[in-house]
């Protein structure tokens, strides 16, 4: 056996991967509070980005809280882990991109991550694309390496193991 596969291989991903999933998790949790409090506010968060056609904004800012909600949920309870750190995923990068190219245009906006439509309370900057990007690297660690997730879905196969 390589080196790379005993790597990948490694039992210690699964606790690895619990502790990556649990703080993901906890972020999106904290992520969406304001959001489905304050809608309204996180819709000009995003209309200030001026990524999105303004059709869309709306719609975006209500549902795309309690997707975090949900897949944050699912994220720390184990519960099709996989798929939900995929979701969470494609959010960051959808959060990413407009992210840069805010900074690249130097627009002056709050992130609307964690605080409600105040700049000065939430402002982005290159730490914003940094902590993003961690992020992100810490969904390919659990996509890639956390083969056999800890949580629910693993007590759900045991338990069906168990009855067969």
């Amino acid at each position: 056996m390589t080196a790379s596969n005993r790597f990948v291989a490694w039992p210690g991903h699964a606790w690895l991967g619990l502790a990556a999933r649990v703080y993901l998790g906890v972020v999106f949790l904290m992520a969406c509070v304001h959001k489905i409090a304050h809608p309204e506010v996180f819709a000009l968060d995003i209309a200030a980005y001026d990524f999105l056609p303004t059709e869309l904004v709306n719609g975006f800012a209500i549902i795309l809280p309690w997707v975090e909600l949900v897949v944050g949920v699912m994220v720390v309870v184990g519960f099709r882990a996989r798929a939900a750190t995929l979701l969470m995923l494609l959010m960051l990068v959808s959060f990413i991109i407009p992210l840069a190219v805010a900074l690249a245009r130097g627009l002056d906006l709050s992130c609307g991550c964690f605080a409600p439509g105040v700049g000065e309370a939430d402002p982005i900057s290159g730490w914003t694309l940094v902590r993003d990007g961690s992020w992100l690297a810490l969904c390919l660690y659990v996509l890639f390496l956390d083969r056999v997730p800890l949580g629910l879905d693993a007590l759900l196969a045991r338990r069906r193991r168990a009855t067969l």
